[in-house]
């Protein structure tokens, strides 16, 4: 069965819609899954333990710095591995940088870009693949093996429980299905969304698409992500965003329990209101690394 088909078969039961990401958004786990799960696998499948310095500032920039916060682990190896490859300092240090190449073409034609896809991948013969695969199986395992008591952030609860009454609430994420279920179960708060839509399911912008666009009017669907790429899927599908801004976290989800909600609920959300929130979450991430940035 297509892995998608219960967001094709998501029938509505409520006047509105809610998508909500997951990791750094719901749960303050950005900082320890990034930092302690997924850099040291990062630097130890990929020796780079001689630039292990500069490896640690590309990913931490990729994944929670700047505007590719949040995207899916597979470009942002991607991404981290070019950034690398162009650095003075690595470069001089003649450390040599994994070829990015079958990744990226791999990237290009696979829309669910999950484990399962990339084992298909891999047993399908492209064996350039593997330590990709061998690298996230890792990552995963530290995350089971680390990640653990990481709350939502203490607006998150109060924030459901208004929305679940007028909304058909879902997780929208790119967070392999089984950690996020396991999280949001360990929480309590799983039963407050109808659905958990993990990385198998495909990409947040597909998330949205099956799930809601077409079964409601686009003015009463609306994101919350904290991530470019969460604006990217409500844009895409054009619906409404609301912006959890890194950094500012507990304030954000505060300000949609204080109006935000109000306004989704009372069609006062689109225009200059939404597009206000947006130019900050905007100017909250750099595009360039610091690394690259001309001298002021």
């Amino acid at each position: 069965m297509d892995p998608a088909q219960p967001l094709r078969d998501f029938r509505p039961s409520k006047k509105f819609f809610i998508g909500i990401d997951s990791d750094g958004c719901v749960f303050d786990s950005m900082e320890v899954k990034q930092k302690e799960c997924f850099c040291p696998m990062f630097i130890k499948h990929f020796h780079l333990q001689a630039a292990g310095k500069y490896a640690r500032q590309t990913w931490e920039f990729v994944n929670l710095y700047s505007k590719t916060r949040g995207c899916n682990r597979f470009q942002a190896l991607s991404a981290s591995l070019n950034f690398l490859r162009r650095r003075p300092e690595v470069i001089a240090r003649h450390v040599p940088i994994f070829d990015t190449a079958p990744l990226d073409e791999w990237l290009a034609h696979e829309s669910k870009l999950s484990n399962d896809a990339l084992a298909a991948a891999v047993q399908a013969g492209q064996a350039a693949l593997a330590p990709v695969l061998a690298w996230s199986q890792a990552v995963n395992a530290a995350i089971a093996d680390i990640v653990r008591g990481v709350p939502p952030f203490p607006p998150v609860r109060p924030c459901l429980d208004l929305m679940t009454p007028q909304a058909d609430t879902m997780v929208i994420s790119q967070t392999p299905g089984e950690a996020l279920r396991r999280e949001w179960v360990e929480n309590g708060i799983d039963s407050c969304v109808k659905l958990i839509a993990g990385q198998e399911m495909g990409c947040k912008t597909e998330h949205l698409k099956f799930a809601a666009a077409g079964k409601y009017p686009r003015e009463n669907i609306l994101m919350i992500g904290d991530a470019p790429g969460d604006f990217k899927a409500a844009q895409s599908n054009k619906v409404l965003f609301f912006p959890v801004v890194p950094g500012r976290e507990e304030q954000s989800w505060q300000r949609l329990r204080e109006e935000g909600l109000e306004r989704f609920f009372a069609g006062r959300f689109a225009g200059d209101y939404e597009k206000q929130l947006c130019e900050e979450f905007e100017a909250s991430l750099p595009a360039t690394p610091p690394w690259e940035a001309p001298p002021a």
